[in-house]
């Protein structure tokens, strides 16, 4: 199976968000930062590249310029055991970004995050089809997902 390493593209700020990024997720380290030489296209020992891992999942962050910027066409799912590892990740990665709807955020560097428990998937796939739709009539009225409420939706007659 061939290894599969995203890359995320940023002006300056790859360090900065590798750091980030690996101060939020258990497990996480920064693998190696590498810098611009004399041949460019940036300034010589700028940051170029910084290899990290989430929670042993490789990325590599690039300072790449200002030409590309982070959209919502790609995201990254962070599935959580309970509230409290809901309200945990959603509170760090939306801090100084944007709250989304239905779980979704962007951070303050513009990458988009899904912070999903994991029993929203299981409601959303009930083989009881009401209960399902409540689940997800519950779900579009939120933005940080609260599992209390899909819980109650679910049960709602």
């Amino acid at each position: 199976m061939p290894k599969i390493t995203p890359w995320l593209w940023f002006d300056t700020e790859s360090e900065e968000a590798a750091t980030f990024y690996t101060s939020v997720f258990p497990n996480s380290r920064i693998v190696e930062v590498a810098h611009y030489g004399s041949a460019g296209p940036r300034r010589e020992g700028m940051v170029l590249t910084v290899s990290f891992e989430l929670d042993g999942q490789p990325f590599v962050a690039l300072n790449g310029g200002p030409e590309f910027k982070p959209n919502e066409a790609i995201s990254f799912e962070v599935s959580c055991k309970d509230q409290q590892e809901v309200d945990g990740y959603w509170r760090r990665l939306s801090e100084g970004g944007e709250e989304g709807v239905c779980g979704w955020l962007k951070d303050r560097y513009g990458v988009s995050w899904q912070v999903i428990p994991t029993v929203l998937p299981e409601l959303l796939g009930d083989s009881d089809r009401g209960k399902a739709q409540r689940v997800m009539a519950a779900m579009l009225q939120m933005k940080k997902i609260e599992i209390a409420a899909l819980e109650e939706a679910a049960a709602a007659a």
